[in-house]
């Protein structure tokens, strides 16, 4: 299981990371929920204000990094395999980023006015968004990633020293 206090892997395991970030998914679409409930109950109190800009933070900076890595490094790569069957499903999951953030940028102003302080009642978009992400991150962790082993390990490695560049690591 994944505790939050334990340290991320590094670039040189790229997968592990991407793992590492869905799990961080599954938290903090998991907060969005509570989030709601807790709101409903207390309104924008101090919790509910950190928790909502806990949620901004990820969704905003790590939550595109991931996607960049998936869809600038790691689908490519996989892709380039050959399998018909595996690139239907990465371009299936590929879209699938596009209705994320769709979702997100129906979320993100409810968190924004949130962590300000600001009681609103939670968009109708919030459900779908909780719930799709992590199904998303499943659907990847079983339909994709498993595919990773087909790649070489210098493929990998740049692949990790994309993800390591992209957040201005190396």
């Amino acid at each position: 299981m994944f505790s939050p206090t334990a340290s991320l892997p590094g670039f040189d395991s790229p997968i592990e990371l991407l793992l590492a970030c869905h799990e961080k998914v599954r938290r903090f679409a998991g907060l969005c929920q509570r989030l709601e409930q807790h709101a409903a109950l207390h309104g924008a109190d101090d919790e509910a204000r950190t928790a909502a800009a806990s949620v901004l933070r990820y969704f905003q900076i790590a939550a595109p990094l991931h996607h960049a890595d998936e869809e600038e490094d790691l689908f490519p790569a996989l892709r380039e395999l050959g399998d018909v069957s595996l690139t239907a499903r990465i371009d299936e999951l590929d879209a699938e980023h596009g209705r994320l953030g769709d979702l997100w940028c129906c979320v993100k102003p409810w968190l924004e006015a949130m962590s300000q302080g600001a009681r609103h009642p939670a968009p109708p978009e919030l459900s779908a968004f909780a719930t799709l992400y992590p199904e998303h991150a499943l659907r990847e962790e079983r339909e994709i990633y498993p595919a990773v082993v087909r790649l070489s390990r210098d493929r990998l490695a740049e692949i990790g020293q994309r993800m390591a560049q992209r957040r201005g690591a190396r």
